[in-house]
């Protein structure tokens, strides 16, 4: 991937003064998801705060919410030193405003200031009036979040309004805020005209992710909506105020990717001046030489899983097994679950006329409301257990024996091992596998839903026949439950189980990033993504050649559903006749080139766009 190098090269350096203000300038990030993971945004912040830490320093320095039931687990509280940031908290905390510093404890431990947003709601109606009077944004008073969120802010104006006072501070500083959910500070500080630099990044347009939810067109229709009108509609219209301030009150408006930059421009009504791709901190899944040893020693877990659900119905070659897996929030549409889930019967259909001696088994990995796990599933799992003791046991003992004979035996002559094994054992192991034998398929699904009937993926399974069939050589399983390690099915983390699976899916529809076929990408692991998810679109710009790194581009841009499904089941089929070695050597060069993704390459359009705050700033001061 050298055109990637393309991509991220240097911006045109700053003018001297520019560089001057920007090397005494003090950096505040500002995201409801610091020390307090929600969602994707978590580990955009979590994974760049080495980098950051490393550029900026102790000039850094971290602001989210004292809400997380864990958050003290994570952070450790230290006292408030004789520095801007501690000269800031001091003076609130001597206001009586409940305010924690610390170290974030994740790699680079920042400087963090966390606000207790419950701390000030015997002020919420004061701070909500005010938030209506200076910005006509009206809050409904019974949604928590959104009192949260406007209590936050609050805090957060506050915060920045004493570390401007000279007795504080008396370096430039860049506010950049993440998110709806840290923004309410921004109008504010704009109307206060307080001395700062702010960049406002947008990871996703709210109105957006309910548009594709609910428009199939919604690529075609998006010059031609009504914001307010549609705002209104789904009941988010404070929260797209709130967007829509902070995207046009900050001095640079940013987002993630080109794909949401054209969203902006038609439902926030302002064009991105930077677009500040994602990354990763590789250092963090850098073992290049133990790629290959590690996909086999979490695929072996997997294996344990897939012969307790598959094989007490039939059996199946593990060494002829491919594992694909798709991941993420239950979004159907959205996420690409539709056409997943279409290009796989397809694959179905084309690997058994071809007569193709592999079976492919498809992890659906979500979370989805459920009563409890399937008793089959339990009982399958458990006879497995069952039958790994037994035969443990057995192995002992036949091992200790034989070695007791073969010592002794002077005839030389190999024994008939049954003689070595007690009556009780054998009696037992017929046991074990008469209770492991069953003749009903293997459950497409692990857990029990609450709404079964009504569960797009099941639906689609039972509708297209895709029910594990003997003769299916796609297997589905669909986890409706996040993976770790105390999983009582897949015993393993999310990160390792992606290490032991062989593609990654992910033909999203909407998605203004995309950091799971990233994470497919820096471990090791072939990945499909889409034109329409952002990470995909920067991959079509950087390179010419996708598929030869082994990442996989869905066109979905001006194509139709149908032509879509084609293409991702050639893809798919096209993988599955791939030799092993080819797909050992596709998992070394992706490995190689994720490291054009490391925070260290990417955070230089994070310095493009706070130079360009800076310059606006000064410029309008």
């Amino acid at each position: 991937m050298d055109a990637l190098h393309s991509q991220i090269s240097p911006f045109p350096e700053p003018d001297s003064h520019l560089q001057k203000v920007k090397s005494e300038a003090l950096l505040v990030e500002v995201a409801w998801e610091v020390a307090n993971q929600v969602g994707g945004i978590y580990t955009v912040i979590r994974s760049k705060v080495p980098s950051m830490a490393q550029r900026w320093g102790d000039r850094y320095c971290l602001i989210g919410p004292w809400v997380h039931p864990n958050v003290s687990a994570i952070f450790e509280p230290i006292e408030a030193p004789n520095d801007p940031f501690g000269r800031a908290v001091r003076k609130m905390r001597e206001m009586g405003f409940e305010v924690h510093y610390g170290r974030w404890l994740t790699t680079g431990r920042p400087r963090t200031v966390l606000f207790n947003p419950y701390s000030v709601y015997d002020r919420l109606g004061e701070i909500k009036y005010l938030l209506w009077e200076h910005h006509g944004i009206s809050t409904p008073g019974d949604d928590d979040l959104i009192n949260k969120v406007v209590a936050f802010g609050w805090l957060v104006k506050v915060f920045m309004t004493r570390l401007c006072e000279e007795e504080v501070n008396t370096r430039p500083v860049v506010a950049h805020i993440h998110e709806w959910m840290a923004a309410t500070a921004i109008p504010e500080i704009r109307r206060d005209n307080l001395p700062i630099a702010t960049v406002f990044t947008t990871h996703a347009t709210m109105l957006g992710r309910y548009l594709a939810m609910n428009d199939p067109d919604f690529y075609d229709h998006l010059p031609f909506y009504d914001w307010e009108k549609e705002a209104r509609y789904f009941n988010i219209e404070t929260i797209i105020r709130i967007e829509r301030a902070a995207a046009h009150g900050a001095h640079i408006f940013s987002t993630v990717s080109e794909v949401t930059a054209q969203e902006c421009i038609h439902l926030i009504g302002r064009k991105p001046e930077v677009i500040l791709p994602n990354g990763l901190n590789i250092e963090r899944f850098s073992i290049t030489h133990e790629v290959q040893n590690l996909h086999g020693r979490f695929k072996d877990s997997i294996h344990q899983f897939v012969m307790g659900h598959f094989f007490p119905s039939y059996h199946f070659d593990l060494d002829k097994t491919l594992y694909f897996f798709t991941s993420g929030r239950y979004e159907y549409r959205n996420k690409g679950y539709d056409l997943t889930l279409e290009a796989l019967a397809r694959l179905n259909w084309r690997m058994k006329e071809a007569n193709i001696d592999l079976t492919v088994v498809m992890f659906f990995i979500t979370s989805r409301p459920f009563h409890s796990i399937n008793p089959t599933v339990l009982q399958s799992r458990a006879a497995l257990e069952r039958m790994r003791q037994t035969v443990d046991s057995i192995q002992r003992q036949l091992g200790e024996r034989f070695f007791q004979h073969a010592v002794a035996d002077e005839g030389h002559q190999f024994p008939d091992l049954n003689e070595f094994v007690d009556e009780y054992w054998k009696i037992r192991m017929r046991r074990v596998l008469q209770s492991w034998n069953h003749h009903g398929l293997p459950p497409i699904v692990t857990h029990n839903l609450h709404d079964d009937d009504k569960d797009d993926i099941l639906n689609f399974l039972r509708m297209s026949n895709l029910l594990n069939h003997k003769d299916d050589k796609v297997k589905i399983v669909y986890h409706p439950d996040f993976l770790s390690s105390v999983s009582p099915l897949i015993s393993l983390d999310y990160a390792d189980f992606v290490r032991g699976c062989h593609l990654g899916v992910f033909p999203s529809y909407y998605e203004p990033w995309g950091y799971t076929p990233l994470e497919c990408m820096v471990s090791g692991v072939p990945a499909v993504t889409s034109d329409l998810a952002g990470f995909g679109d920067y991959l079509l710009q950087a390179t010419s050649d996708v598929e030869a790194h082994g990442m996989y581009v869905v066109n979905r841009r001006d194509r139709s559903f149908e032509e879509a499904a084609n293409q991702l089941a050639d893809q798919l089929f096209s993988f599955v006749q791939m030799s092993r070695p080819d797909r050992i050597a596709m998992r070394y060069k992706l490995q190689g080139a994720s490291e054009h993704f490391d925070w260290a390459n990417l955070t230089r359009y994070y310095e493009e766009a706070y130079n360009q705050a800076i310059k606006i700033f000064a410029e309008q001061a």
